[in-house]
């Protein structure tokens, strides 16, 4: 019995020390003065729920940053069958009298909740499914297709096989575009939370650049973060850039984004008052300031989530901290 509370006991202490070592790197992260050039490229995004009114997207897309738009076409259940999202031609036919040069992807989306580690998330007869049906709604007016399938556990086999199939039935010249997983702080790290939550909420740097081996565009959240302050917040999200931007260097032509918290519904996820726009933007910033380098071949951008409940003070953060972020500080 002392053997068993010893192991315990040593096994909190070995939590509380990735804890507190986590918050002290994330404290010291998020400070600073990010260069000049740690702004928007123009390659940036947003996801799109619904578009009863376009109000807040024709503002957004008016800034001439956004490129892309990933839009809400389809739940993908267990089995790999779609469930599509109906009325998806009326926002491309307004999108492509509006703004033509805006690319739209089809966002198919599969959440639910617990682990994939004893069983893989998509067995090979629902990725058979699921490939075809994805390239067949990319087909509908899409320039290709944005996956959300969440939670993953880190090495299930299921979700880098079915993004190959995917690459396989859309082609080359479709866009594929993969919104994954926070990575890890620290090498590691993932584990205490796997074991709190009973899902995996990180991915390690290794299976991230697996996971996205065929892939066109990544996207990081930037919510569900669970962190206790603005401060701890903003320093997670310039670790997710620091962290991202290495693990994808040797990756080929590829947009790397990070999620912009501008949703107030937990529809579409947790809610925090701390994830601001504002904190997103200037983390990015100093992520991409403090990262080792940011290759050539790789665009990094931001995308918002989501427009449809963005408010006027997340578009001023977007277009101030984001856009012209000389300007505020002169």
């Amino acid at each position: 019995m002392k053997w068993l509370l010893k192991r315990l006991l040593a096994g909190v202490a070995a939590v509380l020390v990735v804890l507190v070592g986590a918050g002290a790197l994330l404290s010291y992260q998020y400070s600073g003065t990010p260069e000049e050039w740690a702004a928007s490229q123009g390659a940036d995004a947003a996801w799109v729920g619904s578009w009863e009114d376009t109000e807040a997207l024709e503002e957004l897309l008016g800034t001439g940053a956004v490129s892309t738009l990933y839009v809400y076409a389809g739940e993908v259940d267990a089995d790999g069958a779609v469930e599509r999202v109906p009325e998806t031609d009326a926002l491309l036919s307004w999108l492509d009298a509006n703004f033509p040069e805006v690319s739209a992807l089809a966002w198919l989306r599969h959440v639910e909740s617990g682990s994939s580690l004893i069983r893989d998330r998509f067995d090979a007869e629902a990725r058979e499914r699921l490939a075809p049906r994805a390239a067949e709604v990319a087909a509908d007016g899409f320039a290709g297709v944005h996956l959300e399938i969440r939670p993953v556990t880190v090495n299930d086999p299921s979700l880098p096989a079915l993004v190959e199939l995917v690459r396989e039935e859309l082609g080359e010249d479709r866009v594929l575009s993969l919104r994954a997983q926070h990575v890890e702080l620290m090498p590691g790290g993932r584990v205490p939370s796997f074991v709190a939550g009973g899902e995996e909420k990180y991915w390690s740097k290794g299976y991230l650049e697996r996971v996205s081996e065929h892939a066109d565009e990544i996207v990081l959240p930037g919510v569900g973060a669970n962190m206790p302050t603005a401060g701890l917040y903003g320093g997670f999200m310039v670790r997710q850039v620091t962290e991202s931007v290495t693990a994808l260097r040797n990756h080929e032509d590829v947009t790397v984004r990070f999620g912009v918290p501008t949703y107030d519904s937990e529809r579409w996820g947790p809610v925090a008052d701390n994830e601001t726009a504002l904190t997103a933007l200037a983390a990015v910033r100093l992520g991409l300031t403090q990262a080792e380098e940011v290759p050539e071949t790789m665009t990094v951008g931001v995308s918002l989530y989501l427009v449809d409940e963005v408010g006027d003070g997340d578009l001023t953060a977007f277009r101030t901290a984001w856009l012209n972020p000389l300007e505020q500080s002169g």
